[in-house]
């Protein structure tokens, strides 16, 4: 091989002379092409197996009927975790929160202005804000002492549950609450303890929305005007093709801005459940 190398270089320019030194050129290409790719093959071998482990699930039958419940009891635990954090958040401040948030976008006419996401993000901050104090009670005298092993399971579940019914009894109004409790058909209660929480719940969040279409009255009113305002400027020049809203906006944005209204809207939502 060194030789028909030493032969190529030491030929001069005809056209065989030429025809040697590519034929040459492409063995040598093909001979390094297939040292990489023995490399890289003895490489995926060698280390295929430690990075990327094989997961087999395989769905059998089973003559035991034990076997059947114990899936099915996996199944459904698996369905109750994947819309557990919805669930919880229906018992916090998060409804009234994002509900108010909506309203505000929606009467300043900004359309997707703050995004989903950002409202989403702020209505959980101010949510864990606002609860931080009833989920430390249920931390110190539900979860620690299970986890220490001073109560059992069932006081501890009763102990985190606590503080968290008496949040919603604070916002849940009576007529609420006595409407799902003759639903259910239950006696009327004597104290707060005789309610129960699956009762509780649903009373809780239609008291929070009525609360929260309260609020968003309130905030579409001033936003109102300056509508009526820019429509009626409109009509009166004869601009009759030009929307409103399109004017209006603008406007709305920057009394917004000017009353601070972010700083008053977040210390009434945090006011409002005091």
């Amino acid at each position: 091989m060194r030789r028909e190398y030493r032969r190529c270089f030491a030929m001069g320019d005809t056209a065989d002379e030429k025809g040697l030194c590519g034929v040459l050129n492409k063995r040598r290409t093909l001979i390094c092409m297939g040292a990489l790719l023995s490399f890289l093959l003895m490489a995926k071998v060698g280390w295929a197996a430690p990075l990327i482990p094989n997961i087999d699930i395989n769905v059998g039958s089973s003559n035991n009927p034990q076997d059947v419940a114990v899936t099915l009891q996996i199944l459904a635990v698996l369905t109750i975790l994947s819309i557990a954090p919805s669930i919880l958040l229906m018992t916090t401040a998060f409804v009234r929160i994002v509900v108010v948030i909506g309203f505000l976008r929606n009467a300043l006419s900004t359309q997707n202005v703050p995004p989903n996401q950002v409202v989403i993000a702020l209505a959980l901050f101010l949510t864990v804000y606002i609860m931080g104090p009833y989920w430390s009670v249920a931390n110190e005298q539900g979860l620690q002492p299970y986890l220490a092993g001073q109560i059992s399971q069932e006081e501890a579940l009763k102990n985190v549950v606590a503080p968290m019914r008496e949040f919603m009894f604070k916002q849940t109004r009576e007529a609420d609450l006595a409407l799902f409790v003759n639903l259910a058909g239950d006696a009327r209660p004597d104290t707060q303890d005789d309610v129960s929480t699956f009762t509780l719940i649903p009373a809780y969040v239609i008291s929070e929305l009525k609360t929260a279409f309260q609020i968003g009255f309130m905030i579409y009113i001033p936003f109102i005007v300056i509508d009526m305002i820019v429509a009626s400027t409109l009509m009166g020049m004869g601009m009759m093709m030009l929307p409103p809203v399109m004017i209006s906006m603008p406007f709305k944005i920057l009394l917004f801005v000017m009353v601070d209204g972010w700083q008053l809207l977040i210390r009434s939502l945090i006011v409002s459940f005091k």
